[in-house]
C-alpha cells in the first residue's frame, strides 16, 4: 500500500503568468495534503508538444485550468492534440486523474463532447453546487453535502456529455462534475483546488478579463463565500490512491 509522502503526481499546467503557475501547484498542494516536491509539473505553453510518456512514474494525473487558453481554438493551441492523447492515455491505463476547469473541457473535447462559448452569464465567483443520485456512492464525494459551494470562474461550458461519462454534479449554469464510466477519472468545471482567499488573488491578475470596471470587481469580491466542501474533493481523491 502506498503512503501519502510515497505518491508522486504529474501536474498538466496550462498557465502563462508566473504567479498564478506557483499558485496554482501551491494550491494543489495544499488541498490534496501533499508536498511541492511531490508534483511534478509539465506546462503545456514551454512544451506544447509532448510524448505519452511524461505519465511514467507518476501515481496520478492533475490537469489545471486556463485563463489563457480555449478549447475552442485548437489550430491556435497547438498542445491541445497532445493533451487530448494523453487524456485518451490515462484513460486506456486506469490511471486515476483529476481535471479542474480548463481539464474538464478539455476532456469533454476529447471524448468527442462538445463546449460553448459563454461571455454574457458566465460564473465568476462562488456557486452553489448540486450533487446527483449517482454521486452519494461516488468516492470523492463523501461527507459532502448537496448543494455545495465551489469557485468557478469559466467563459466556455458543456451543456451535454460525451458518451462514455456519467454526471455527477450540476447547477443552472451548466454540467459540473463528470467520471468516465468505470475509470478513475474525475472532471470538475469548477476549481476544487482554489478557495476565497485565493481567488480573491487571482481575480486581481485577470480582473481585465473578468470584471468590467474596478466597481464590478469590488462587488463580486465582495460577494465571494468560503468553499470548505469543495476543498476535501481533492483530498478524497489522493485517499482513493492509499
Amino acid at each position: 500500500m502506498k503512503k501519502l509522502s510515497d505518491l508522486k503526481i504529474l501536474l498538466l499546467q496550462i498557465r502563462q503568468d508566473p504567479i498564478v503557475r506557483q499558485e496554482e501547484l501551491t494550491s494543489f498542494a495544499r488541498h490534496s495534503n501533499l508536498n511541492e516536491s511531490q508534483i511534478k509539473i509539465h506546462n503545456v505553453f514551454d512544451h506544447p508538444q509532448f510524448n505519452l510518456n511524461i505519465i511514467e512514474g507518476h501515481d496520478a494525473l492533475f490537469i489545471g485550468g486556463a485563463s489563457e487558453a480555449s478549447v475552442l481554438e485548437q489550430e491556435k493551441y497547438h498542445f491541445l492534440e497532445s493533451s487530448y492523447k494523453l487524456i485518451h492515455h490515462v484513460v486506456d491505463k486506469t490511471i486515476p486523474t483529476f481535471a479542474s476547469c480548463f481539464g474538464f473541457q478539455m476532456a469533454v473535447m476529447a471524448f468527442g463532447g462538445s463546449i460553448i462559448k459563454d461571455i454574457i452569464d458566465f460564473e465568476m465567483g462562488t456557486y452553489p453546487i448540486f450533487l446527483n443520485e449517482d454521486a452519494k456512492n461516488d468516492p470523492i464525494f463523501r461527507n459532502v453535502t448537496s448543494p455545495f459551494l465551489a469557485v468557478s470562474v469559466h467563459q466556455e461550458k458543456a451543456l451535454e456529455l460525451p458518451d462514455n461519462c456519467e454526471l455527477l454534479a450540476y447547477n443552472d449554469n451548466c454540467y459540473q462534475v463528470f467520471k468516465v464510466k468505470q475509470k478513475p477519472f474525475w472532471a470538475f468545471q469548477f476549481h476544487p483546488e482554489l478557495d476565497k482567499k485565493v481567488l480573491t488573488q487571482r481575480l486581481n491578475i485577470f480582473k481585465e478579463k473578468y470584471t468590467d470596471n474596478t466597481e464590478h470587481f469590488n462587488y463580486v469580491i465582495k460577494s465571494l463565500k468560503e468553499t470548505p466542501d469543495a476543498n476535501i474533493l481533492l483530498k478524497n481523491f489522493i485517499s482513493t490512491l492509499l
